[in-house]
């Protein structure tokens, strides 16, 4: 559990201090370098990764269960999981409606992933992995609108063909991951 706890402090601290510190980051990346600042955050994030990749892996070999889902909720995460990867895909995918409409689409994504396997879950490693980064996806998406609201941030225009393609990838992806993806990597079938 320590593992996963730390890979989280990292993980989801660094990626957090845009978040809580928005000013203080930029004034570091003038400070030392942009690609500096890229570097240093790449390394933390691969390690607090790795770390909470590991440390999650080792919940699974002595499981604590604090309660045992009910049957719908399991299958309730097999929507939700495929919208989240619609949402995650629109991240990387510019002038889709969920882009201009949202405008912070991956953490509303990670929000829609993080709920949907508390529901499906009910062990503590579950609950602390997927609940730290729901709460860290709401107060993100929060953060991040308020930002855009308060400078005036407007996003492109969107195109259906846009959204399409996003609806594409996010079903492709989600697609891979019911069909083998995830029980190759996690040892667990969604269906």
């Amino acid at each position: 559990m320590l593992m996963l706890v730390l890979g989280l402090l990292l993980f989801v601290g660094v990626h957090s201090v845009g978040i809580v510190a928005y000013d203080w980051r930029i004034h570091c990346q003038t400070r030392i370098g942009r690609e500096f600042w890229k570097l240093g955050f790449t390394v933390i994030s691969i390690t607090g990764f790795i770390l909470l990749v590991y440390g999650y892996a080792q919940t699974r070999t002595v499981p604590v269960y604090i309660f045992e889902p009910y049957l719908w909720t399991r299958q309730l995460a097999l929507p939700l999981n495929w919208f989240a990867l619609i949402l995650i895909s629109a991240a990387y995918i510019p002038a889709n409606h969920f882009k201009q409409k949202l405008g912070h689409q991956m953490y509303a994504g990670v929000k829609l992933w993080a709920l949907a396997h508390l529901l499906a879950n009910g062990r503590l490693g579950d609950l602390l992995l997927f609940g730290i980064f729901l709460v860290w996806a709401i107060v993100g998406f929060s953060v991040s609108r308020r930002r855009d609201r308060r400078d005036g941030v407007l996003y492109a225009p969107a195109h259906i063909s846009r959204t399409a393609i996003t609806v594409l990838a996010g079903t492709a992806v989600g697609a891979v991951f019911v069909n083998g993806l995830h029980q190759f990597l996690m040892g667990v079938s969604p269906l």
